[in-house]
């Protein structure tokens, strides 16, 4: 029996939760929280869309973690979401305590599951839960790369006018700030995206997808974005239970590669059903290498924050 849970249910948990279902690759979807009746209302809901969207995965909403047991895959989503005006650091002492009682939870539970982190900030929450559950580097991912890439891709596709399938875009690196594009390996049909848009241009779609997150939070006054984060979620998810080693980028443990070691950074990664089963290293321009480096100083700096606040 295949399981997979997203704690959280709010609109980003809520949302990914009824994609992984509606993708029918597992036998339940489970959806836990803390406030009493939010889950099992929405799990109600969707359940009830069950026939005319023509899924049989079943949806669970609870909030007690004994109905996670035996996950194979969980995703945490369960934080305080970014208000305006707000970073991603300012939620760093916050998400980390939640975080962590989230991760012991669930491993009372389940044996060795892969867990995917999406709570902001993701680079130190995504080292945070590694270091909390001691699972093995490999069973532990952050989702940011799928996400970039998937607002990176829009911005292109408007900026030329082109239709969504014929972009492929890429970034790499951090979440937030120290997020590298990669236009070198950035198409529009058979055209490198290098040979359609200057540099000038292309940083300026660079600095929108840097900021689409937060574009997002001002333009909404309260709660931030969900139906994007929610698909690059769940199509990490299915990409692990269907043992596809499908390669996007994510947030994964280096030792070595790209000549960067010990720390969690977002790079081309085949996912499969023991998580991250390679990281894939492109050819990238000596800038573009450059960059990804520095990104990993950056997170690493972010890491030693988290810890002094932890030893608080």
């Amino acid at each position: 029996m295949s399981k997979v849970t997203i704690v959280g249910a709010g609109k980003y948990g809520s949302m990914t939760a009824l994609r992984t279902a509606e993708y029918d690759i597992v036998d339940s979807v489970v959806m836990t929280d803390i406030v009493e009746g939010l889950p099992q209302g929405l799990a109600l809901d969707m359940n009830q869309s069950r026939y005319v969207e023509n899924f049989n995965s079943k949806i669970i909403g609870t909030n007690d973690y004994k109905d996670t047991e035996g996950s194979d895959v969980v995703v945490i989503t369960a934080g305080l979401p970014r208000k305006p005006g707000m970073s991603r650091m300012d939620l760093l002492e916050v998400n980390a305590k939640i975080v962590s009682e989230v991760t012991e939870n669930i491993l009372k539970y389940s044996n060795e599951p892969i867990i995917i982190v999406v709570t902001n900030p993701l680079d130190q929450m995504t080292s945070l839960v590694s270091e909390v559950s001691g699972l093995p580097k490999n069973k532990v991912i952050g989702q940011a790369g799928v996400l970039d890439s998937s607002r990176f891709a829009y911005f292109i596709s408007e900026k030329l006018n082109v239709p969504m399938n014929k972009v492929e875009a890429l970034t790499l690196g951090s979440h937030g700030e120290t997020m590298v594009p990669v236009p070198s390996q950035c198409k529009v049909g058979n055209q490198n995206l290098t040979e359609l848009l200057s540099d000038e241009e292309i940083n300026e779609l660079v600095q929108k997808t840097s900021d689409g997150g937060a574009e997002i939070v001002a333009l909404l006054k309260t709660g931030s974005a969900y139906f994007a984060p929610s698909s690059a979620a769940a199509t990490m998810v299915k990409s692990i239970i269907n043992d596809s080693n499908e390669v996007m980028p994510a947030c994964s443990w280096l030792q070595g590669e790209y000549g960067i070691d010990n720390v969690f950074l977002g790079v081309p990664t085949k996912l499969g059903k023991n998580g991250v089963t390679e990281i894939v290293e492109l050819e990238l321009t000596n800038s573009e290498h450059e960059a990804l480096k520095d990104a990993s100083v950056a997170v690493k700096a972010k890491i030693e924050e988290l810890n002094s606040i932890i030893s608080q």
